[in-house]
């Protein structure tokens, strides 16, 4: 299991797409939080935190966590290498869990070098480390939790189809319905005394509830939930080849 995830975590770091993923990640947080002239500008907000980081990371992982998944088990199935795979002394839980914990691994280094953003906003602010630290760390691991849910939801995407481009899209919808889809159903408010319910069903609020610095068990148990569910389908997926 271990020469697989290094062999994956090899792959992503040696292809264009792993490289990308990082570089466009930074530069798009990089450009929205200290260039562009907005809302998100720390600049201009004016306030020593970082929330225009935590509001925009997850859009970018929307799409950047697909394309990094979208090749796992789709590159796999197009070349008929999943066969050879499925023969090695692994179990199919041990491939899955080696590809999942590979793409959590990419995203975790593309988020470390945004503790440079909090260095500098630590600095700025006055007077000095007047920031809310707790709210800060707490965002980080729902952004990190996010991610490794947005992973999960992929390589299953990437397990169904054998075309990595089809892969991409249905991660995104998937990961984009369950991020703010719940939002917008609630919205509505179509469900009466159980909206409240159906918001709690959609990402983005476990996400926000644990950007404000408390650590609750049951956000945690969501975002293991979804991904142990996703996992468990692409197992599902894979078995299924055996029948």
């Amino acid at each position: 299991m271990y020469a697989l995830f290094k062999k994956e975590i090899v792959n992503f770091l040696s292809s264009l797409i792993g490289i990308m993923v990082i570089v466009v990640f930074l530069l798009i947080t990089g450009l929205f939080l200290w260039v562009f002239q907005s809302d998100f500008n720390l600049f201009d907000y004016g306030f020593a935190n970082l929330d225009s980081l935590f509001i925009i990371a997850p859009w970018v992982f929307l799409f950047l966590v697909p394309a990094v998944t979208m090749r796992s088990f789709a590159e796999e199935n197009r070349t008929g290498t999943i066969e050879m795979l499925l023969t090695k002394p692994l179990t199919d839980w041990q491939i899955i869990i080696a590809k999942f914990l590979a793409g959590v691994c990419l995203m975790l280094l593309a988020l470390l070098p945004t503790f440079i953003y909090y260095y500098t906003v630590y600095m700025l602010a006055m007077p000095v480390g007047n920031i809310d630290s707790g709210g800060i760390m707490g965002s980080y691991i729902g952004l990190f939790l996010l991610s490794s849910a947005f992973v999960a939801i992929g390589i299953f995407c990437s397990s169904v189809t054998s075309n990595q481009i089809l892969a991409f899209i249905l991660s995104v919808f998937l990961c984009g319905f369950l991020y703010i889809g719940f939002e917008f159903i609630y919205s509505l408010s179509l469900f009466g005394r159980i909206d409240l319910f159906i918001m709690q069903l959609g990402m983005s609020a476990h996400y926000s509830s644990l950007s404000r610095g408390v650590i609750d068990t049951r956000d945690l148990l969501y975002f293991l939930s979804v991904m142990a569910l996703f996992l468990s389908f692409t197992k599902l997926t894979l078995a299924s080849r055996k029948w």
